[in-house]
């Protein structure tokens, strides 16, 4: 067995869950098969925030122990290079590792070609805005990672057209990012009413109108980037129990990438 380890630069600090995910091979392959592709779009299409921290690469019984060795290790790198392509964060110190046939081997063998995927879902820390704050005193305390929801800021029902009574929201960003010239964010919209799996794009939406709104007033857009998130993290459980909740799952936040 042999174990490989990679440097990455160091990323913001985040509270984590561990969980695995197991993606399998044909025999004697190390390529990722169609299923094996769906499998892992499939949870990044969940719209989580996950941080890879190990890799582990398992094959069955046939072949030398040297070749399964190697081939335990191909697979793993395939899966490598899929995440980064996919642009998965990886942890600072990867493990990686293949155990080839050594391991406890399972009676059914398509379950021992396999590659483990340890992973942490980051739940970044969230600096609440309350309204007699102003959004520049919050940025004094955040780091980057940091999610800041922006309040009072509302939306016409199913719509990325902001009311009339937000608009002050949207100039205390604008002072915000010209009084701090280094400050780059990603602006995330969310939406309510809604199951994580129903298509809907009146985040993403929501989102850009906010980009376009500081673009328009000349912020640099190497500054920002925008995202939507549908109703994959809501505050409050769907279906929500209140209006209230309603409106805190129908957010904005503006996540803190330089600064």
């Amino acid at each position: 067995m042999k174990k490989y380890s990679f440097l990455f630069l160091l990323m913001p600090m985040f509270f984590y869950s561990q969980d695995k995910l197991d993606v399998f091979f044909d025999f004697d392959k190390y390529d990722l098969n169609e299923v094996a592709v769906k499998k892992i779009n499939s949870w990044i299409a969940e719209g989580k925030e996950y941080q890879v921290s190990k890799l582990y690469g398992f094959c069955d019984s046939k072949g030398t122990n040297k070749y399964n060795d190697t081939l335990a290790m191909k697979r793993v790198y395939t899966v490598y290079d899929f995440l980064k392509q996919s642009k998965i964060e990886v942890k600072k110190d990867l493990e990686i590792r293949g155990f080839g046939e050594d391991f406890v081997q399972s009676d059914v063998q398509d379950e021992n070609r396999r590659v483990t995927i340890i992973f942490q879902e980051k739940k970044p820390i969230i600096v609440e805005v309350t309204p007699d704050q102003k959004l520049k005193d919050k940025l004094k305390d955040s780091k980057v990672g940091d999610l800041i929801r922006l309040p009072n800021l509302y939306f016409f029902n199913n719509s990325a057209k902001i009311v009339p009574k937000s608009q002050p929201v949207l100039y205390d960003l604008l002072c915000l990012m010209n009084d701090n010239p280094k400050l780059k964010i990603e602006i995330q919209g969310h939406i309510c009413c809604k199951l994580p799996n129903q298509i809907d794009a009146v985040s993403t939406a929501r989102a850009r109108a906010i980009y376009n709104f500081l673009i328009a007033n000349k912020v640099n857009r190497k500054r920002l980037s925008f995202k939507g998130f549908g109703a994959t993290r809501p505050i409050h459980p769907i279906p929500e129990k209140s209006t209230q909740e309603e409106e805190d799952n129908r957010r904005v936040e503006i996540m803190i990438v330089e600064n």
